[in-house]
C-alpha cells in the first residue's frame, strides 16, 4: 500500500474522530437547555400550586373576617334587643340576628370546604419542592458533567489536529491537497475501502479491470461513481491469523 494512501487512510480516522467530537460538544447545549426547560416548566406548575394555596388562605381569612363581623353585629344586636320598646322592635332584632347567623353558618361550610381543598394543594407543593430540589441537583450535575466532557473532548481535538498537522506534512502535497478538496465535497469522507469488489461508501461494483489495478497499489485511484480515494486491504491468510507458537 502506497505511503500516501496509508496517511489519507490515517487522516480519515482523525477526521471521523473529530466529526463525532465535534457533535458531541454542539449537543451539550441542547441537551442542558432541554433539562433547564423541563425544570422551568416544573417551577411554573410549583408556582402555581403555591398560589393557589395561597388564594385559598386569604379566601379563608377573608371568611373568618365576615364571621368574626356578624358575631359582633350579633352581640350589638342582642344589647339593642334588651332595650326594644315594643314586640314589634323584639322580632326585627331577632329576624335580623337569625340572618346573621344564618350567614355564619354559611360561612363556616366554605371554610370546610376550602381546608378540604387546601390539604392536597399543599401537599402538592411539598411533593413538588422535594421532586424540584432533586431535579435542579441533577441538572447541576448533567452542566458540570457536559462541562468536564466539553474540555476533556475540546483537549482531544487539540490532540487529533496536531496528529492530523504532522501527516499532512508527510504527504505528498497534491494527494494531501486532492485529500482535503474531496473530504470537503463528499460529506467528510475522502477515502473508502473496496470491499467485495465494490466501493464501501457508495456501493457500485467496480469493474474488474479497475479493481486488478487496485490490488496492485501502483497509484492512487478513485471510484468512478463517487469519485473517492479508494484502497484494498487484502485479507490475512491462514497462517498470517495464527500465531507462530502454535504452527
Amino acid at each position: 500500500m502506497l505511503p500516501d494512501i496509508k496517511h489519507a487512510i490515517r487522516l480519515q480516522l482523525l477526521d471521523d474522530r473529530t466529526t463525532v467530537l465535534s457533535r458531541e460538544i454542539a449537543a451539550f447545549p441542547k441537551h442542558i437547555a432541554e433539562l433547564e426547560k423541563r425544570l422551568e416548566a416544573h417551577l411554573r406548575r410549583l408556582d402555581s400550586d403555591k398560589t393557589a394555596v395561597a388564594a385559598n388562605l386569604k379566601e379563608r381569612k377573608k371568611i373568618e373576617g365576615e364571621i368574626q363581623a356578624s358575631e359582633q353585629k350579633i352581640s350589638k344586636l342582642k344589647g339593642q334587643m334588651m332595650e326594644a320598646k315594643n314586640n314589634e322592635q323584639y322580632h326585627a332584632f331577632q329576624h335580623e340576628i337569625d340572618f346573621c347567623q344564618q350567614e355564619i353558618g354559611r360561612n363556616e361550610e366554605r371554610i370546610l370546604v376550602l381546608m378540604s381543598e387546601s390539604e392536597p394543594l399543599e401537599k402538592n407543593v411539598k411533593a413538588a419542592e422535594v421532586a424540584l430540589a432533586a431535579e435542579k441537583k441533577e441538572v447541576d450535575a448533567e452542566k458540570r458533567k457536559a462541562q468536564e466532557r466539553t474540555a476533556a473532548d475540546r483537549q482531544e481535538i487539540d490532540r487529533l489536529k496536531a496528529e492530523r498537522g504532522a501527516i499532512l506534512a508527510e504527504m505528498t502535497p497534491k494527494v494531501a491537497s486532492e485529500y482535503e478538496r474531496i473530504r470537503k465535497g463528499r460529506a467528510g469522507v475522502a477515502i473508502a475501502e473496496a470491499v467485495n469488489g465494490r466501493c464501501s461508501k457508495c456501493n457500485i461494483m467496480l469493474r474488474p479491470q479497475f479493481l486488478q489495478e487496485l490490488k496492485l497499489g501502483n497509484s492512487i485511484m478513485v471510484c468512478e461513481s463517487c469519485r473517492r480515494m479508494l484502497y484494498y486491504n487484502p485479507p490475512q491468510s491462514f497462517d498470517d491469523l495464527v500465531p507462530q507458537s502454535v504452527r
